[in-house]
């Protein structure tokens, strides 16, 4: 299993790394009012997510520049994101920071969210003013993205169709063929961070997501789908899809959906 996902603890002892950068995506008013990190900075969600952008909701290579230049951040920085969601709208931003060509090995989230962290160490509210960069956005060298043709093609296929949304959502209506995978049940309640490997690795099972089959994921938006992708790349899964448009698109373009 690969550190995607990393503990308060791990990410404790790297706190005064000058090449690990944590990056809190909350609302401003939360990393202003309820405290952060010591030394994160703040890149709100809503501030990385745009319709108007590139495919999907991705922001647009310009835009991405903008956000983390002004944060700080280095091309070859390890980030580490948090947010209060299970890790869901860091997973986002962690996305977003590979489609752009940042180096997946050095993406991580904070396992158990913000939460997590503030139980057993300490927060702060002064926000740190960290030296501008010039963050270049790259090609990434390997790129998950399948577009609606791609989707379109992989419907009578070998490939396993991921729904991450919630029952009802997926009842209401979901691609020909997809199983219902909630990016919740992956998610320990108690915790708010992922359930033991061997749990995963069971739940997957019963979904027939196993790593020797070619997965494609989907939601509304592409928020859900990134924790999920995420989890599977933690667990060392190799050929994960990721469709950007997802719903949201294939309901544009006039794509099959069925319901239950």
């Amino acid at each position: 299993m690969s550190d995607t996902f990393v503990s308060a603890a791990w990410l404790a002892e790297r706190l005064d790394d000058p090449d690990v950068r944590v990056v809190d995506v909350r609302d401003g008013w939360e990393y202003d009012g309820i405290g952060h990190l010591p030394g994160a900075v703040s890149v709100p969600f809503d501030e990385f997510r745009s319709s108007a952008g590139d495919e999907g909701m991705l922001p647009g290579a310009e835009r991405w520049s903008e956000l983390l230049s002004a944060a700080g951040v280095d091309a070859d920085d390890d980030l580490v994101a948090y947010d209060d969601e299970h890790g869901v709208f860091a997973a986002r931003f962690l996305v977003t920071a590979e489609l752009y060509g940042h180096d997946p090995a050095r993406l991580r989230v904070l396992d158990g969210d913000y939460s997590a962290w503030s139980r057993e160490h300490p927060t702060e509210r002064e926000a740190p003013d960290p030296a501008p960069t010039a963050y270049e956005p790259r090609e990434p060298r390997r790129s998950p993205l399948v577009d609606f043709a791609g989707v379109e093609a992989r419907l009578d296929g070998d490939t396993v169709i991921v729904d991450t949304r919630d029952p009802d959502e997926y009842a209401a209506g979901h691609l020909p063929g997809a199983v219902n995978l909630d990016w919740l049940e992956l998610v320990d309640a108690d915790t708010r961070g992922l359930k033991p490997r061997e749990e995963l690795t069971a739940i997957l099972a019963d979904h027939g997501i196993t790593p020797d089959r070619e997965v494609l994921l989907y939601c509304n938006t592409a928020r859900r789908i990134s924790h999920t992708y995420l989890v599977l790349r933690h667990l060392g899964y190799g050929d994960v899809l990721f469709y950007e448009g997802s719903l949201t698109e294939w309901e544009r373009r006039g794509g099959e959906t069925v319901s239950e």
